[in-house]
């Protein structure tokens, strides 16, 4: 047995050299933590402090409070509600999905609400609150109020909602806000919208956006480590949005609205005078209110696929033939270019041919108007008339003499998506469908059909400025601007501008002979002159919506509702000091004198009444 004998001094060495070793490494790490402590410390004291704010501050955006809408008379179109909201905060939420299937259990939330949500949790910052339920009832709220220690980063709000007072009275004028989408967020100030949820969609809330919305506020609050608010420190206050005084009287817009009955069409009066919009109707109608919080799925597709369109804002951007509206329009051109006088005469037998030409084109009276003047032929509504002083018109002039009364071009009203409507010409006709420019085609275009479309609101500035021998300011909405219920500031209408005039004696025979279709026992519209407290100036019309064979006889009765004519009226008063010019557009109700022309009368009874003659 061999016997072993310890290496001290070896033993020694080894544990000097490990001890040393580890020595060693104690102050290199100690080195680091203080080199780490500095940096911390000393060197970014600043940031690190700035983030301890940061998780204690919190910096939460104020919406300001939007702008109202009233009409002319101060009657509140547009208004704003409280409503208590349920509204997450992302960032104080670590389970989004558990928080809100805990949150269904108390508040009663569709998947639509749930939807809608997540589509805002995408486009917002995870530091802004998103509302998940709108309009919480008592019972909701009490309920959420004896579980909310449960679910942090899930308050109560109360928020202000829009809301329509009328309904779907002036829906298409007004317009509604709704949600803020994606493609809105790339084009507003996201700062000045933060905590802001919606946006103007459509109408005066849409063009108006930037007077209504307002500038945000902030408050800077301090919150302890479970994200609730233990005080607020400091706070910027929200600038409100400017409220907005319409030139609509919804008394006028109420009275045309209800004569229109179920029927489709729309209605525009302005007053010539400033170009002032007195009512804009579009019928029917929708109510507004569906669209503020959210309008679910089924409601929508039912809007949205309804045979009437009721979504379609018909005065604005529908497009229709005016028929024989414009034969006032056609026989100003034909008076004013020399090319025919009061006093020529032309013999209607029921139809006119051009030379060389076999086809016949129709009058509506099947017999015809007999010799026939200038006067005759408005009052009674000859085509035949207006076919021949067409042909010697030519299209060239008509169309150069007509766009001064603002046909095929936007009015420039304040509202968003105008259409243009459609003046024909050979230089249109060549490069939209590359074809040359027949005769035919001139002859119908002179009774208002064939290519050319207006909307009611075209029609009705029209109308506006014939009234005014010329004269005319672009129609507009916006009346006044203000603050806290009171007028602020009137707007001022842009400056008029003149159709060049060479004969005022002229546009009075124009003017005389649409007093005449109302005052005349002969005229198309003598049934609403009966008893009329004030004069009226007016034209009747009918837009055929599809074309019949030659040989075939338009019976109303036999025809599909909606291919029956639509009936058209436009109207001024009082003629010789004229306070307001209307354009009605009733779709297919057959004639203007029986479906179109008393509405207007009604519209002009109710604005005129409360005015001295």
């Amino acid at each position: 047995m061999r016997l072993t004998i310890k290496d001290h001094i070896r033993e020694s060495r080894l544990f000097n050299e490990r001890a040393a070793i580890a020595l060693f490494a104690i102050i290199i790490l100690l080195m680091f933590s203080i080199a780490r402590l500095v940096y911390l410390q000393i060197v970014s004291h600043e940031h690190f402090s700035t983030l301890s704010d940061e998780n204690r501050i919190s910096l939460i955006p104020v919406p300001p409070t939007r702008g109202l809408i009233y009409d002319r008379n101060g009657i509140a179109l547009a208004q704003n509600l409280p409503a208590f909201s349920l509204v997450l905060i992302p960032e104080q939420i670590s389970d989004m999905d558990a928080t809100i299937s805990g949150l269904r259990k108390l508040v009663a939330i569709s998947d639509e609400d749930v939807r809608r949500f997540q589509r805002q949790l995408k486009q917002k910052r995870s530091f802004n609150s998103i509302a998940l339920r709108f309009n919480l009832n008592d019972e909701e709220i009490a309920r959420f109020a004896v579980d909310r220690h449960l679910f942090p980063g899930v308050e109560i709000e109360a928020r202000a909602i829009r809301n329509y007072p009328l309904g779907m009275l002036a829906s298409h004028v007004i317009g509604y806000v709704g949600r803020i989408n994606e493609d809105e967020l790339r084009d507003i100030d996201p700062s000045n919208y933060s905590g802001t949820d919606f946006i103007g969609k459509t109408g005066i809330e849409r063009f108006y956006e930037n007077l209504l919305h307002g500038q945000v506020g902030y408050k800077q609050i301090e919150t302890n480590a479970y994200g609730r608010t233990l005080r607020e420190l400091q706070q910027a206050e929200p600038t409100p949005g400017k409220n907005l005084y319409l030139s609509l009287d919804i008394g006028v817009q109420r009275v045309a609205e209800t004569e229109f009955a179920g029927r489709r069409g729309a209605a525009v009066a302005i007053d010539p005078r400033n170009g002032e919009v007195i009512a804009f109707v579009s019928m029917p109608g929708f109510d507004p209110n569906l669209f503020v919080t959210g309008i679910d799925v089924k409601t929508y597709e039912e809007l949205q696929n309804s045979l009437d369109r009721p979504l379609f804002n018909r005065a604005l951007r529908g497009q229709y033939p005016p028929g024989s509206t414009l034969k006032p329009f056609v026989g100003l051109t034909g008076l004013e270019s020399n090319k025919t006088t009061l006093d020529a005469s032309t013999f209607c037998p029921g139809w006119y041919r051009l030379p060389g030409d076999s086809h016949k084109y129709r009058d509506w009276k099947e017999h015809g108007h007999g010799f026939t003047t200038m006067d005759k032929a408005i009052v009674e509504s000859c085509d035949v008339y207006f076919y021949s002083l067409a042909l010697n018109l030519g299209i060239d002039i008509m169309h150069d003499f007509l766009a001064q009364f603002g046909f095929g071009q936007q009015t420039g009203i304040d509202l968003k998506d105008e259409s243009s409507g459609l003046l024909p010409s050979r230089d249109w006709k060549r490069a939209r469908r590359g074809q040359p420019w027949y005769p035919g085609e001139t002859l119908i275009t002179g009774i208002g059909q064939g290519y050319t479309l207006t909307t009611p609101l075209q029609l009705a500035y029209a109308t506006a400025v014939l009234s005014m021998h010329g004269a005319h300011t672009p129609p507009h909405l916006l009346r006044a601007v203000g603050a806290s219920n009171t007028k602020e500031a009137e707007l001022l209408p842009a400056p008029m501008t003149n159709v060049p005039i060479k004969n005022r004696g002229n546009w009075d025979a124009i003017i005389t002979a649409m007093s005449h279709v109302v005052s005349s026992e002969r005229g198309t519209a003598h049934t609403i002159g009966r008893n009329a407290p004030f004069p009226i100036a007016g034209k009747t019309g009918t837009a055929q919506v599809f074309s019949i064979k030659q040989d075939e006889k338009y019976v109303e009765k036999e025809v599909a509702e909606r291919l029956r004519d639509h009936a058209l009226f436009i109207a001024f008063s009082p003629p010789e000091d004229p306070r307001i010019a209307i354009a009605v557009m009733v779709e297919n109700a057959g004639h203007g004198s029986t479906a179109a022309a008393p509405i207007a009368r009604k519209m002009i009874d109710h604005y005129l009444g409360g005015q001295t003659p």
